[in-house]
């Protein structure tokens, strides 16, 4: 088994059209929503009310639909917001929560006469920022319908009451569970782990920003590590307060000095207007009853996430139009090929995407591309692969590309063959710098009695041999190609993005941004979620804005029936997470650090040296 790990956490840029590109200057206005910056429209939602005929229409169509489409008139749309959102949409046998769906029916029950209001069930939430961005967008215009939106929060902390202060009125039980004491960001370090097990990490970073090489050498954070951590946390901190103080109509400073007071007691909040009231559930419940008009005795119409996802535009007069834009989306981790027919590989397989892309290509129905992209980075090969489709895709079609939580390394090397690349002030991108890395297990395998014999013809042939160091002319050819991957990558995404290599190089460094400040680096056009990316791709379609268009979903999950009993079977199995770690191949990695991933925000490496270590002993017994 070759030992080495080479990980290359970069922008890989892409080259572009480049008379499509326009520099833009991304501004909100007093209630934190997108301004049109005269270059590209906002994409900002307007509620325009149905007039007598569409209304009329609207309930004839009503009729038609089967009876499982079929919603009570004055009923409550109730979404539980708990646990792993996903920018997938979901299939019929999927579960969990997805964020195109939660956003879509949020629209549809603006428009859907059956629907009353909202009921918000917030709890603990397991994604990144950009997510908890467009879903509080997304509240805040269905409130333009002038329905109503009650949030109840028995568990949470800053990114759910983010939120909750969308919503005209947010309550929690006595005893709820919730903190609001600020933010941290926590960097890992192994070098003193495998120091004692006997495992010498040799790496070659290049980028005073790769902290990954840190991980795996040092015992402490850089001090480039916490400049980059330290102004990820900063921006993050600095919007929750004003986007709060905003909501709440309070001054930052006073934003501030409750989080430092270490507030514990519920009614402390409702003291100073954090939440509406105290009350549990059955008393929101019995609220909403009085609402509507409906008896204390009789059940409060209550409609649940998954039945309504399961309603159809078509029924509230929300689709039409000729024009179609293809809406593909890519999330969680690279990889080149799949897996196997009962255990299909997770995240973005690289040969899928590539034909998603060719069939879009080849087909003149579509006016527009929107790639939406999730995704921390991976196989470096399949990255450039995908985005030779996406640049030829370019030449044919307008393609904008939108990131949501993460979109760095192989991720942000997907996006830069887009025409135009719009991301939330929050998303984690960037990352154009390499480190390559050798373990050494010679002294673990004194240790524990291994040994390994190898026979090899080349000067270089045993050049990753996992039982000694390097020779001098191996760690000479080991760092000058690392120096040489690294050049490349960054002369490629300063000319994708008109830019001085000596510029990107200040821009590079294997350094991570936020969304905001991406854009004034010039590595972002557009600060905005989905809707806006909608935006942007009918102006460039030369689509006037108050046309409607058709978005088909060229990425939507389906699995078969043998494939989902078979998930079922083996889904409650750890040792199909270790399985992943062992098998993972020593492939050139485009990868964002795990240390960056912070805050609900996914992704794993399979460079982890304590895989590569299980893998070597399991091998051995």
């Amino acid at each position: 088994m070759a030992s080495s790990i080479e990980i290359m956490e970069s922008n890989l840029t892409t080259s572009k059209n480049q008379e499509e590109k326009c520099e833009l200057k991304p501004e909100l206005d007093d209630n934190g929503s997108l301004k049109d910056d005269g270059d590209y429209p906002s994409g900002e939602f307007e509620f325009k009310k149905p007039g007598a005929w569409k209304s009329f229409v609207v309930k004839l169509r009503m009729l038609t639909v089967y009876p499982l489409q079929r919603v009570r008139k004055g009923s409550v749309l109730n979404i539980k917001l708990r646990g792993k959102i996903t920018d997938q949409v979901k299939g019929r046998f999927s579960s969990g929560l997805s964020l195109p769906q939660i956003c879509e029916n949020l629209i549809k029950a603006a428009y859907d006469p059956r629907i009353s209001g909202v009921y918000l069930h917030i709890e603990t939430l397991k994604c990144g920022w950009a997510k908890v961005e467009e879903i509080r967008r997304h509240i805040l215009d269905f409130r333009k319908s002038g329905k109503f939106v009650v949030g109840y929060a028995p568990v949470w902390h800053e990114k759910e009451y983010y939120i909750g202060c969308a919503c005209e009125e947010l309550y929690a039980p006595p005893s709820a569970y919730f903190s609001l004491y600020g933010l941290t960001a926590q960097a890992s370090f192994l070098g003193g782990v495998l120091e004692k097990v006997g495992v010498e990490p040799q790496v070659e970073r290049i980028g005073k920003y790769k902290s990954f090489g840190d991980r795996i050498t040092r015992k402490n954070i850089s001090e480039e590590n916490r400049e980059v951590l330290t102004t990820l946390v900063d921006n993050i901190y600095g919007n929750w307060v004003n986007t709060v103080s905003q909501s709440k109509g309070k001054k930052k400073e006073d934003i501030e000095s409750f989080i430092n007071e270490g507030v514990y007691q519920v009614e402390k909040l409702k003291e100073d207007g954090w939440i509406t009231d105290i009350k549990y559930e059955d008393e929101v419940t019995s609220m909403l009853k009085k609402k509507l008009g409906i008896a204390e005795k009789k059940k409060l119409p209550l409609v649940a996430y998954k039945k309504y996802s399961k309603i159809r535009k078509w029924s509230l007069g929300l689709t039409g139009g000729k024009d179609q834009i293809a809406v593909i989306r890519a999330s969680g981790s690279i990889t080149r090929v799949g897996g196997s027919f009962f255990e299909p590989s997770s995240g973005i397989v690289a040969e899928k995407f590539i034909e998603k892309i060719r069939k879009v290509r080849e087909s003149k129905r579509y006016k527009a591309v929107i790639i939406r992209i999730d995704s921390p980075g991976g196989d470096a090969l399949a990255s450039d692969l995908m985005w030779r489709e996406i640049s030829l895709l370019a030449e044919s079609k307008p393609v904008i590309a939108s990131m949501v939580d993460v979109a760095a390394s192989g991720g942000y090397y997907m996006a830069m063959a887009a025409q135009t690349i719009i991301s939330e002030n929050l998303t984690l991108t960037g990352s154009i710098g390499v480190v390559s890395a050798k373990f050494n297990f010679g002294k673990l395998y004194e240790r524990i009695g291994f040994n390994k014999e190898t026979i090899s013809k080349g000067q270089f042939a045993d050049l990753y041999a996992s039982h000694r160091s390097f020779r001098p002319d191996e760690e000479k050819l080991f760092a000058e190609s690392a120096q040489n991957m690294y050049k490349r990558f960054r002369d490629k995404a300063a000319s994708s993005r008109s830019m001085s290599v000596d510029k990107m190089e200040e821009t590079a460094q294997g350094r991570v941004w936020s969304g905001s400040d991406a854009a004034s680096k010039g590595l972002v056009d557009a600060i905005g979620g989905f809707s806006r990316a909608v935006a942007i791709a009918k102006h460039k379609a030369k689509i006037p804005q108050h046309k409607k268009v058709n978005l088909v979903e060229v990425s939507k999950q389906s699995l078969s029936l043998p494939q989902i009993l078979f998930r079922m079977m083996t889904s409650a199995t750890e040792l199909n997470q270790l399985h992943d770690g062992f098998t993972s191949s020593g492939e050139v990695q485009a990868r964002m650090d795990d240390g960056i991933m912070f805050q609900g925000s996914e992704g794993s490496s399979v460079a982890d040296p304590i895989f590569s270590l299980l893998k070597d002993y399991l091998n051995f017994v």
